[in-house]
């Protein structure tokens, strides 16, 4: 395979949740993005394809951004938002059935797997929680007996080894878990890569049972408060919960992304763990729910991670140094996944050009 292949490859994996499945596809169920329609963006039935509206600043390069979302809508995303910030400049832009300004809220899906790493890193860092606990510890009863112990590192990092939930049902975090692993069998904890959202429900079980308080009051006393994040919420009514459920703005996440690479956030020793993947083959999330990936056919490494829920599949992608830093949201179709993945590559190629 060559290089570019490969770079394809992990860009794919990075980007999976943009193939049109919403939260429940994430973790199992197949469910077309195209099914739901998008909570905070009315959508009209007829705009100019050719509607791009744009702000733009400094030396990002607004042709290429531009260009990259030129042509919407398509047959297989009908709209799209993208912002570009850092040091190297900025640029946003809508196109399509993307009504809204660029700092319309949206359902983040599986970025919010970022904001739950970040709270159990702060708990690690402060003596309530170890990255070797394990969830039988933690949470006695709630998995079968018959399996092996996993660990909160293992479930942070996607190497769990907790089966594919094809069983999975929606309800509370104790009974999509319940629910998920109610059919199949697990791998060997520890082993491989298996990306896998019922981890991260049982990491928010992991930080209420912890600190005795709900998880959305931690990540809003944690995170959403002392950031400022006054456009990231946590619905009541949504179930992806830890896992999937925030609602957040493209201002919001940039800001998130800065302080979170910064350091603003975590201590020096678990900043450290926020960029370090586990010894396992393939490993591409680190302990603190980044993936970093390269863009197909050479560019910077990147940090992020992209999700999808109500219709919007969306991501956060950053350079180590900040420079650049990518927030964008689509609207697929569901009609072709490999086509949504083209048209993201076309926003993250645009967007990080130049950059070494």
């Amino acid at each position: 395979m060559t290089n570019s292949r490969i770079s394809t490859a992990r860009w794919a994996v990075a980007v999976a949740v943009a193939a049109g499945a919403a939260l429940v596809g994430v973790i199992g169920a197949t469910v077309p993005a195209a099914a739901t329609t998008p909570v905070p963006v009315t959508v009209p039935a007829s705009v100019a394809a050719s509607s791009v509206a744009v702000r733009a600043h400094g030396r990002v390069d607004p042709v290429a951004l531009r260009g990259a979302l030129a042509g919407l809508p398509d047959a297989y995303v009908r709209g799209a938002m993208v912002k570009v910030s850092g040091r190297e400049g900025r640029w946003s832009g809508t196109a399509g059935e993307w009504t809204g300004p660029v700092d319309a809220r949206f359902a983040v899906g599986s970025v919010t797997k970022v904001f739950t790493g970040a709270v159990a890193l702060q708990l690690v860092g402060e003596g309530r929680l170890s990255l070797d606990d394990t969830v039988q510890e933690l949470l006695p009863g709630l998995l079968p007996a018959s399996y092996e112990p996993i660990t909160v590192g293992q479930l942070l990092s996607h190497t769990s080894g907790l089966q594919k939930p094809e069983c999975v049902r929606a309800g509370t975090p104790v009974e999509v878990v319940t629910s998920a692993v109610s059919c199949g069998s697990p791998t060997t904890p520890g082993k491989a890569v298996q990306y896998n959202g019922v981890n991260y429900f049982l990491a928010g079980l992991v930080v209420e049972k912890v600190t005795g308080r709900t998880y959305g009051e931690e990540l809003r006393d944690r995170v959403l408060r002392p950031l400022g994040l006054r456009h990231t919420s946590l619905p009541a009514d949504d179930w992806a919960w830890a896992e999937g459920g925030l609602v957040s703005t493209a201002p919001d996440l940039t800001r998130f992304m800065n302080a979170l690479i910064r350091g603003v956030l975590l201590r020096p020793a678990e900043q450290r763990l926020l960029f370090t993947t586990p010894p396992v083959p393939g490993a591409s999330f680190s302990y603190g729910g980044l993936t970093h990936t390269r863009l197909p056919g050479g560019g910077p490494l990147v940090w992020g991670k992209t999700g999808s829920n109500r219709g919007y599949a969306s991501g956060v992608f950053a350079t180590p140094d900040l420079d650049r830093v990518l927030v964008y949201s689509t609207l697929p179709t569901g009609q072709d996944a490999d086509q949504e993945l083209d048209r993201i590559l076309r926003i993250a190629r645009a967007a990080f050009q130049g950059h070494a």
